[in-house]
C-alpha cells in the first residue's frame, strides 16, 4: 500500500507542476480552473503574511499559506526560534463540520513540521 501512495503522491506532484508551468505561460483558461472541491491558494511569493481565502462553489474548502519566517516560540523553558508557516482554512459549514476541520490542519502541520512523516 505504500508504494501505490508514494507512487499517487508523485502523479500529483507531477500533475502540479505541469499546471504551474502552463499557468506560468498563461495557457489555462477559465475552463482549467474550476471544478474544484480543495484549493491551495498562496499568497506568500509576493510577501502576503495574511489573508482570509473566501470559499467558491463548488468548492467546499480553500487552504491560505503565507510566507514563511523565523520567530520566537516558547519550549517550556526558553524562547527559542522556529520557523512558523502561517495556514489559514476556510470551508462551507454545511459540508465540513468545523471539528474535523480542526483535526485536519493540526494533522497538516504535524506532516509540515516532520516531513519525513509523509512517507510512514
Amino acid at each position: 500500500m505504500a508504494a501505490r501512495y508514494i507512487l499517487g503522491c508523485l502523479a500529483v506532484v507531477f500533475l502540479v507542476a505541469a499546471t504551474a508551468v502552463s499557468m506560468r505561460e498563461g495557457k489555462l483558461g477559465p475552463a482549467d480552473l474550476q471544478g474544484a472541491c480543495f484549493t491551495i491558494s498562496s499568497l506568500g511569493g509576493i510577501g502576503g503574511t495574511s489573508f482570509t481565502p473566501i470559499v467558491n462553489a463548488p468548492e467546499v474548502a480553500i487552504l491560505g499559506v503565507v510566507r514563511s519566517k523565523m520567530a520566537p516560540v516558547w519550549d517550556g523553558s526558553a524562547f527559542v526560534p522556529r520557523l512558523m508557516l502561517p495556514l489559514s482554512l476556510s470551508y462551507d459549514h454545511r459540508v465540513i463540520d468545523g471539528a474535523l476541520a480542526a483535526r485536519f490542519v493540526r494533522y497538516l502541520c504535524g506532516v509540515l513540521e516532520d516531513i519525513r512523516r509523509l512517507v510512514l
